[in-house]
């Protein structure tokens, strides 16, 4: 079964951020609010549009790089998983919320925004990995395939001595 979510976005309002227990020991989590717009033409030609909002939760050392640059209008990409629970509200009725568990996020935007154009920002520990998004530690990633290698050139002159038979 597979419950994966992937999207690009802008954020709607600061990110808020939040530890599980006390700060010292307690994990750090961050939520946001993600809005991506649909863009269509109805069978009139007139340009439509619609905005969706999405509920984004990250953990850990991801949960840091969203508290130090992430703010309201940053574009992000953000790979995750689907989650829905569940509460009790002041009135005792249940309420439910469905919202992005993020395994991996990339900021992306343009260097007018404090950001770098291309490839999206690496924190230090990355610099030297190849370009890797940041990824919740613990999580177990899908393989990928390595990227393919550049051709190498063929030798055509081989002398025909060579051959075994």
């Amino acid at each position: 079964m597979i419950n994966k979510v992937i999207l690009v976005g802008n954020v709607g309002q600061d990110p808020e951020i939040r530890y599980t227990g006390d700060v010292n020991n307690g994990t750090k989590v961050a939520t946001l609010r993600l809005a991506t717009t649909e863009r269509y033409r109805d069978r009139n030609g007139n340009l439509q549009e619609h905005t969706e909002w999405h509920s984004v939760v990250v953990w850990r050392n991801t949960a840091d790089v969203v508290e130090k640059y992430v703010k309201k209008g940053t574009q992000l990409y953000i790979e995750g998983r689907l989650r829905t629970r569940s509460w009790d509200d002041q009135t005792g009725a249940k309420r439910y919320t469905t919202e992005i568990v993020a395994d991996t996020l990339q900021l992306l935007g343009r260097k007018s925004d404090g950001q770098p154009s291309q490839g999206g920002f690496q924190t230090p520990a990355q610099q030297n990995s190849y370009q890797q998004p940041f990824q919740q530690p613990g999580v177990q990633q899908p393989y990928q395939q390595p990227a393919a290698q550049p051709a190498r050139p063929v030798i055509e002159e081989q002398p025909d001595d060579d051959l075994p038979f």
